[in-house]
């Protein structure tokens, strides 16, 4: 089957198309035959290991597994005897640690992968899991939200476009910081006011939040401090392994009325089910910037590094 592979850790540039053997199912496992995925943030920082501690985890001199790829759509192609959830045939979406950047993908009948959400595309499908996993963990952080006031910074990236439409789904107020070219996108989705951070400085609106959620790592506790509430809480999705996020996680534990929060993506096949339901009722949908065929994925990548995309970046598979 065809892959993109890296076999040492760089720029986009190592990343390249091969032939790999194609997986085969075990007992409880699911063959996907893959039409759609997507190149996220976390791709990029894998490949590159610019935080170098996440080689612990994925290899230390070269990546011990060279398909990336954490979001899929696809059919089923063939089944393990033990799977009694899909038949061959089925169109899927869900998330994995890796693998998706690859013609098949194999995956366990308990672990996320749900039947693809009626009238929603195989791009719209893949496009929804990752963003969505690590804003629901960093809202989880904050407790309940209905009837407070949450900002969401960096509200039209891919956890931020999810960030809010949840926040909104589970009672919140929500204030979209973002460009003054997505302000119709993040009104769009349902943001009950909006900050043009090119125009308004959220330190000096005098403004106070119950919740202010940093999706894109980019606002630092210092600057976001004094636009909390008394018991605020300032939720993170920069993992900061050598920065200042743990740091003040423990700090503000013991110290001060407002907390820093860190939330860690862990995949559940829960949530891609509660994330299924909001779709078929409306209450969810992915947000495309750009489709690149998955051939051009050094491009694809290039782009999601500049760190202007809006939403997310889709790899189709199958055209």
């Amino acid at each position: 089957m065809r892959a993109v592979v890296y076999d040492r850790y760089g720029p986009p540039d190592v990343l390249h198309l091969a032939q790999v053997p194609r997986p085969e199912p075990r007992d409880d496992e699911v063959l996907v035959r893959i039409h759609a995925t997507t190149v996220n943030r976390t791709d990029a920082g894998l490949r590159s290991a610019e935080l170098f501690i996440s080689r612990l985890v994925t290899g230390l001199l070269r990546p011990k597994n060279p398909i990336l790829g954490m979001e899929f759509s696809g059919v089923v192609d063939a089944i393990g005897p033990a799977v009694t959830e899909f038949k061959v045939g089925d169109q899927v979406f869900g998330g994995k640690s890796s693998g998706a950047h690859a013609e098949f993908l194999v995956i366990r009948e308990n672990e996320p992968i749900a039947h693809k959400p009626a009238g929603m595309s195989f791009e719209e499908a893949t496009a929804v899991f990752d963003g969505a996993s690590l804003a629901l963990a960093c809202l989880r952080q904050a407790g309940a939200v209905k009837g407070r006031s949450v900002l969401v910074y960096g509200a039209s990236g891919s956890v931020g476009t999810a960030g809010l439409q949840l926040a909104r789904h589970f009672g919140a107020s929500v204030t979209a910081v973002t460009s003054t070219r997505n302000l119709e996108l993040v009104q769009s989705l349902g943001a009950d006011e909006v900050i043009d951070y090119t125009s308004e400085d959220l330190a000096r609106n005098g403004k106070r939040y119950d919740v202010i959620f940093d999706a894109v790592g980019m606002l630092s506790f210092r600057k976001a401090k004094s636009s909390l509430k008394r018991a605020g809480f300032f939720l993170d999705t920069d993992l900061g392994f050598m920065g200042q996020v743990p740091m003040l996680m423990l700090a503000t534990r013991f110290v001060g009325d407002k907390k820093v929060k860190l939330g860690i993506t862990r995949y559940t096949k829960e949530d891609l089910l509660f994330l299924r339901r909001l779709i078929e009722a409306g209450e969810y949908r992915a947000v495309i910037d750009r489709t690149y065929p998955l051939k051009e994925v050094v491009e694809a990548t290039r782009y999601v590094e500049a760190g202007q995309k809006v939403g997310n970046v889709v790899l189709k598979v199958i055209d």
